[in-house]
């Protein structure tokens, strides 16, 4: 069978259903195509039933995250919510060797199986692996996805640093829902947002939450890496960022926008090694500028400030890699994963959760399998690599952190 194509007309009829994976982020992404003359909205649904959906729908040998956002769609179409002749689905392609690339092709099959075939599936890739005449990123919807990214990205980072200390509880959620709700209503009504107001709202969020009262104890720092959506979506991670604050730690994840960094530095990286177009290189090049340039702005502002901890910039963090791996080690997060708990160790947070779906195998060589020359340089980490799987025993991945919590409270 062929595959339904996304048409110009489908865009003023259909439905786009959009996988969560972070939900602060992607709901701005959804105002942003809502914007666009697009019709989107952000799944919800999670629980059990995603994950039978999954198990249903999907080879049992194929990894966990393509599970879960398959079964989350299949989940979402048989709820009644939706007219079946008007919904579409949106699905990211990355371009690699990772079998995230081939999501899109198991989600078709998947649906055919359950009788909806005639259900269209958007490729979201800049790599251009598909094209659909109704659904386009133009730049001006490019740039504001990016800020999204930054932004989202800002208020998960100051939340996780105020949450573990807020004297009143509750503040700090509130001040994430009030900014969320401003971003979203300020996003979902500009075709572009300039860089100055965009710095201008850094500041103001930043303010804003070092206005919280916290108390002054000191709680264990807790890092969270690994695949991208078993490290971000508490579906993926059995809410792994809850279960560290509720067991007294303060959570540390690195931010999207260093993912989306890595992917456009491995395109330099591959003209290094292969070769290949020096327009599409230097076209990348000047991509790779631009954020590297924004993300300084963003650290700059939590600086200036003084609250908060900024992180590390990601031209800094690709030199994390040095000594212990190759930078065209680039399936899945490749380098990046280990680059990211290096980077971490030396920003003062030694203990480490390294979440491993079922079936990543690259996962599992450039993060399980170099913790052990992680700490033979580095003595003062505590990591701790823990799978997740459709019949991964929650007791015992909570166990598992709570050794490595026992260590870090040591």
């Amino acid at each position: 069978m062929e595959r339904v194509i996304f048409t110009e007309e489908m865009k003023k009829t259909h439905t786009i259903l959009v996988p969560t994976m972070l939900p602060i982020h992607f709901n701005m992404m959804v105002q942003i195509m809502r914007q666009n003359g697009y019709k989107a909205e952000l799944l919800t649904n999670d629980g059990h039933a995603v994950i039978d959906q999954g198990l249903r729908n999907v080879h049992n040998d194929t990894c966990y995250p393509a599970l879960l956002v398959i079964g989350q769609m299949i989940d979402a179409l048989e709820s009644g919510k939706y007219d079946l002749d008007k919904v579409a689905l949106l699905i990211t392609q990355t371009g690699g060797g990772c079998r995230a690339s081939n999501y899109i092709h198991l989600l078709r099959k998947a649906l055919i199986k359950s009788g909806y075939g005639n259900i269209p599936v958007i490729s979201l890739s800049f790599t251009g692996l598909e094209s659909n005449p109704g659904f386009k990123v133009t730049l001006p919807m490019g740039i504001q996805l990016v800020n999204a990214v930054f932004l989202g990205d800002l208020l998960t980072q100051l939340q996780n640093q105020c949450l573990p200390y807020e004297i009143e509880p509750g503040e700090t959620l509130q001040k994430v829902e009030k900014w969320e709700k401003h971003l979203c209503d300020e996003l979902g009504k500009r075709k572009y947002t300039s860089r100055s107001q965009v710095r201008k709202w850094y500041d103001e969020i930043i303010a804003d939450f070092a206005s919280i009262p916290r108390k002054k104890v000191k709680k264990p720092l807790v890092g969270v890496v690994g695949e991208i959506y078993v490290k971000y979506s508490p579906l993926g991670n059995n809410n792994l960022e809850a279960f560290l604050l509720q067991e007294g730690a303060e959570v540390v994840v690195p931010g999207l926008m260093g993912f989306c960094l890595y992917c456009v530095y491995n395109t330099l990286e591959d003209k290094k090694l292969y070769g290949g177009s020096t327009a599409k290189t230097a076209a990348f090049k000047v991509a790779y500028q631009y954020l590297t340039g924004r993300e300084k702005e963003v650290m700059d502002a939590i600086k200036k400030d003084g609250t908060f901890r900024a992180g590390t910039w990601f031209p800094d963090e690709v030199k994390m890699a040095d000594g212990y791996i190759h930078r065209g080690v680039k399936m899945g997060e490749g380098w990046l994963l280990t680059a990211e708990i290096v980077s971490l160790i030396h920003e003062g947070v030694p203990n480490i959760v390294c979440t491993q779906p079922f079936g990543c195998l690259p996962n599992h060589i450039a993060g399980k399998g170099m913790i052990r020359t992680i700490k033979e340089q580095n003595p003062s980490a505590n990591i701790v690599a823990v799978d997740y799987d459709p019949g991964a025993s929650a007791v015992n991945q909570q166990n598992r952190i709570k050794l490595m919590l026992a260590n870090a409270q040591k």
